[in-house]
């Protein structure tokens, strides 16, 4: 074939249905959202992150559990504090907490990040997932949403001697220092609804449910969507402020 034959050939080919493109694109839009359209998308200011299901560390948990992986929020909240255009970062749980310490490092993470941050438990932030809740400079929590508050627990095969328990303590001790020096917990408080024995099965510990968390001091006020970005937008709007009396 020559390559006039080919280049006749080649424009000869007709060119793909754009109704079957848009089909397509509904169809797979219903698959992976159960709809049909989708809200247009802007360019925001604001920075939001999730932290749905279980909080996936060091060991890879099974196919079936819906997870977050701490090493994939890590390079965001990297990308969100260089990121000039965004002003404010807004971080959405329903979690029943996971592993320990990648629940901290995320913790500590919105805690160090130099811009105004907002966190919202929705439905619940259990577990590890406390810390994160606390970690933000302002943190509400939905009337209805829940808080489990327990001592670290391990699953599997445990070595049996005293330095298992003395590396559960002092683990148990960084959860402690961060909630009560993050939130208006006292440290006291914090312990006693931990120990507390009776309320769950089989296990020791509390749930609090949405104005009792705000009443123990752990979570700062009761509140749903509306409210935490209200608030996170007046912070911004109080950082430029503070920025511009800085810079003048």
């Amino acid at each position: 074939m020559t390559e006039q034959t080919k280049m006749q050939f080649t424009s000869e080919q007709p060119e793909p249905n754009s109704d079957n493109k848009k089909m397509n694109a509904v169809v797979e839009t219903i698959q992976q959202l159960g709809q049909t359209a989708t809200p247009a998308l802007t360019e925001s200011n604001i920075f939001c992150m999730t932290i749905i299901g279980q909080v996936e560390g060091h060991l890879v948990l099974p196919p079936q559990n819906k997870t977050t992986k701490y090493e994939h929020l890590i390079p965001q909240l990297i990308a969100a504090e260089q990121n000039h255009k965004i002003e404010g970062v807004f971080i959405v749980l329903n979690t029943v907490g996971g592993d320990v310490e990648a629940g901290l490092a995320i913790a500590e993470m919105i805690s160090s990040l130099s811009k105004p941050t907002v966190t919202l438990v929705l439905g619940g932030g259990h577990s590890i997932g406390v810390p994160i809740a606390v970690a933000g400079d302002m943190s509400f929590i939905a009337a209805t949403a829940t808080m489990t508050i327990h001592p670290i627990r391990l699953n599997g095969l445990v070595i049996g001697v005293p330095q298992t328990f003395e590396y559960l303590d002092k683990m148990q001790e960084r959860v402690v220092r961060f909630v009560t020096s993050h939130s208006n917990v006292t440290e006291e408080t914090f312990k006693e609804l931990m120990f507390k024995t009776g309320e769950l099965t089989r296990d020791i510990g509390t749930t609090v449910i949405g104005s009792d968390a705000v009443k123990h001091g752990l979570i700062d006020a009761v509140g749903g969507l509306g409210e935490a970005l209200k608030e996170l937008n007046r912070r911004i709007e109080a950082s430029k402020i503070g920025k511009v009396e800085v810079n003048s």
